[in-house]
This record gives structure tokens, C-alpha cells and sequence, in this order.
């Protein structure tokens, strides 16, 4: 039983714990569908432990490009072990609960490690438009110290932006009778809508939170790109034109994989009411495990130099 917590205020009602849920409609095959979420979380794992394994023993790979691909595979586990716990206790054992104060801590780093995913994106985009534009340039600009600092900032920036939602959240009255979540795992828009209060701060917060980060970070990019097109356009041959946009496509890959599900959620949450609970969980799921999946892949199936320290590092292990 969900128990409120006490307050001077006997009309304010916070509840112990919310209640999770997994696939809408599907409940009675939870026990089959854990099956492609158990593997697709233990392909992300497995995937972005061993790009950080490569990149870390293979001096070879000691380059920007495959620092932010170390960060971007950090980001991505911190993604999916932020979610693999309840979800998996949903769709593994039913159990269904979830902390009031654990809900604001998971969603503070899911969110958190999301906003981290869409810095680190712009930070590679800026990374080929040197390697591009200024290849001669390109180990000076991008530095050991440099590549550090901006993975500080990346950090900074995340867990400043993030701070404020869960103690915004924490003030608000939720009403008795709403403790039902709609997925495995708390996000703030699901949250907020369990709420019998004035949310308009919460909602003015997280739209400043989206368009400082995820809007400015896409923008950026799109920006980076045309100024990419436009240096290699500029070069002689057509072959050096593809080689030039060829170093990009695993990035674009990673952008659309990310930022694709990322709007599939914004979209949903704001727009979609009468959608059927299947397709928010599914758009959901997608915007936070299959980035994680995807990007090790990508990455592997495009870089013959992550190939090969894969390959290397698993004859080890054999």
C-alpha cells in the first residue's frame, strides 16, 4: 500500500513510492518480451564496454575522435543502467514499486546522462569539422587538456541544467489516486502529470532545459555540417570529397539514432494524449535503449581501426 508522507499541511500528499508499469496490454506476456529487452541491454552493455576496452588498450585509438567516442559510450551505459533496473523488475519479477525519492534520482541522471549524449554529439561534430576544415590544425586544436575541459563542461553543464527538476518536483502535491507512472522508469513529463498542483514552473523549466540543450545542440550541429558541406564541396577531386563525408556517417548515424526517438518522445508527451499507452511506452524504449544498442555497432561496422582493436581485444580474452 502506498502510504502518504507527513506534512504540517494536511492537505499536501506525497506519495511513498509510484507504481511502474511495462508493456501496456501486454502484461500477461511480460515473461516473453523480457527476453529482447534482457538482450538488447546486455548488447549495449557488452557493446560500449568494449569500445571503452579498445580505445583504452589500443595507443592507435589515443586520438580526439575516439576520446569523444569513449565519452559517448560512457554516456550511453549510464543511459542504460539507468533504466535496466526497473525495467527489468517489471517485466522479470512484477515488482512494480518505486520510491518517490529513488523516481526523482533516476529520472535526475536519465535525464542527465541525455543531455550529456546530445553535448557529446555537438563536441564530435565540432571534432570533424576541425579534422575537415583545418586537418593540419587538427592535433593542436584538439589537445589532451582540451579534449578534458570540454568533457568537464559536458558534465557541468548536464548536472547544472538537471539540478533544479527533482526539487521542483519534491514541492509539488500529487493526487492520491494518480501513483501509476506509464513506463518501467520515471521520466519528468509522467511525473508531472501525477501532480494535483499548479505545474506551470515545472513545465516552463523543462522547456528551458529542452531548447538550452537538446534545440541549441541539434542547431549546432545542423550548423557544423553545412559549414562541413561547404569545405568539402571546395575540394578538387570527387574522391576526396567522399573520403571527407565518409569520416562523418557514423556520426550522422549516432545524431539520427539519438535525436529521431529523442523528438518521437517530445512529441508524444505534448501531442500525443489519445495515443494508445503501447505507443508512448515503445517511443519511450527507443529513445533510451536503442541509442545504446546502435552506436557500439556503428561505430564498429564503420571504423576498420575499432574492428580490429575489438577483434584483438576478444582473442585476449579467448
Amino acid at each position: 500500500m502506498l502510504l502518504s508522507q507527513s506534512h504540517d499541511n494536511s492537505s499536501f500528499f506525497q506519495p511513498s513510492a509510484f507504481l511502474l508499469i511495462g508493456i501496456p496490454g501486454l502484461e500477461a506476456v511480460h515473461g516473453w518480451i523480457s527476453i529482447p529487452f534482457c538482450s538488447m541491454y546486455t548488447l549495449a552493455l557488452t557493446g560500449n564496454c568494449l569500445i571503452l576496452l579498445a580505445v583504452r588498450r589500443t595507443p592507435s585509438l589515443h586520438q580526439p575522435m575516439h576520446y569523444f567516442l569513449s565519452m559517448l559510450s560512457l554516456t550511453d551505459l549510464g543511459l542504460t543502467l539507468c533504466t535496466f533496473p526497473t525495467t527489468m523488475a517489471v517485466l522479470w519479477f512484477d515488482y512494480c514499486h518505486i520510491a518517490f525519492d529513488a523516481c526523482l534520482v533516476q529520472m535526475f541522471f536519465l535525464y542527465s546522462f541525455s543531455v550529456m549524449e546530445s553535448s557529446v554529439l555537438l563536441a564530435m561534430s565540432f571534432d570533424r569539422f576541425v579534422a575537415i576544415s583545418d586537418p593540419l590544425c587538427y592535433a593542436s586544436v584538439l589537445t589532451n587538456s582540451v579534449i578534458g575541459r570540454i568533457g568537464m563542461a559536458i558534465v557541468t553543464r548536464a548536472t547544472v541544467s538537471l539540478f533544479p527538476v527533482p526539487f521542483l518536483l519534491k514541492r509539488l502535491n500529487f493526487c492520491p489516486d494518480k501513483v501509476q507512472l506509464s513506463h518501467s522508469f520515471c521520466f519528468h513529463a509522467d511525473m508531472m502529470k501525477r501532480a494535483c498542483a499548479d505545474i506551470t514552473v515545472n513545465i516552463l523549466y523543462g522547456l528551458y532545459v529542452v531548447v538550452s540543450t537538446g534545440f541549441v545542440d541539434s542547431l549546432l550541429i545542423a550548423l557544423s555540417y553545412g559549414l562541413i558541406l561547404h569545405t568539402v564541396m571546395s575540394l578538387a577531386s570527387s574522391k576526396e570529397r567522399a573520403q571527407a563525408l565518409n569520416t562523418c556517417v557514423s556520426h550522422i548515424l549516432a545524431v539520427l539514432v539519438f535525436y529521431i526517438p529523442g523528438i518521437g518522445v517530445s512529441v508524444i508527451h505534448r501531442f500525443g494524449r489519445h495515443a494508445p499507452p503501447i505507443v508512448h511506452a515503445l517511443v519511450a524504449y527507443a529513445y533510451l535503449v536503442v541509442p545504446p544498442v546502435l552506436n557500439p555497432i556503428i561505430y564498429s561496422v564503420k571504423s576498420k581501426h575499432i574492428q580490429e582493436a575489438i577483434l584483438k581485444l576478444l582473442r585476449r580474452k579467448g
